[in-house]
């Protein structure tokens, strides 16, 4: 009973706030990682914080027994990985198996692929678009000239967004040291975008105000 007692006025042991330490940055990671790539479960978010701990690269088993799932769960998920290009595989010379490790420093490998990931997205739906004005073609009527508006506005803002991450984001295929790209930006240049997207967004927000205000008093007798 003392010895119980003791434990419960001490608190958790050093390898328990370790071990929840540990879990609580497994769970973080492969939650956001998750829910930020298609094709990538949680395990392979997981699998990011285990080799960003260990710091040196590890091999498929060694990640298996590490997190305690199943080597075709790892491998699913390693693969994702790669593709997605967080993590790079590694063979050393005579050595019988391959290991694992992230391509940068974290989380410089995931704002690396969130952009990467960010410039396909807008180059796919911005060349969608356009694809899809070409077949409405020079169709008439009033559903066409509906539908014509629609995909030119969808051009016009995919066009834009294009432009915008050609101007502000870097073209890097692998990490960003997102860090050390805001050190060399002097504070009034970034106390004067945030001004201007703070406007910009009050704007954005007063303006669609209007519009449901418009629609609403248009419908009222």
């Amino acid at each position: 009973m003392a010895s119980r007692k003791q434990r419960v006025d001490d608190g958790p042991s050093d390898e328990e706030r370790i071990n929840a330490a540990r879990q609580a940055l497994l769970e973080g990671v492969g939650a956001e990682v998750a829910a930020s790539f298609p094709g990538i479960t949680r395990l392979g978010g997981q699998l990011i914080a285990a080799l960003y701990l260990a710091d040196i690269p590890l091999s498929m088993e060694q990640l298996s027994v590490e997190l305690g799932r199943s080597k075709s769960n790892v491998f699913g998920n390693l693969r994702g990985l790669e593709a997605a290009g967080i993590i790079e595989r590694r063979r050393e010379h005579g050595a019988r198996f391959d290991t694992f490790a992230l391509r940068g420093k974290y989380p410089d490998v995931i704002i690396g692929a969130y952009v990467s990931r960010l410039r396909r997205v807008v180059q796919d739906k911005r060349a969608l678009s356009r694809r899809a004005l070409n077949l409405l073609g020079e169709a008439r009527g009033a559903e066409a000239e509906a539908l014509r508006s629609r995909l030119g506005d969808l051009t016009r803002k995919y066009d834009l967004f294009a432009d915008l991450m050609e101007r502000l984001l870097p073209k890097i295929d692998g990490p960003v040291d997102l860090e050390a790209l805001l050190a060399k930006i002097p504070d009034p240049v970034l106390q004067a975008f945030t001004a201007a997207a703070s406007a910009a967004w009050a704007a954005g927000e007063a303006l669609a105000v209007a519009a449901r205000l418009g629609k609403r008093s248009a419908r009222t007798p």
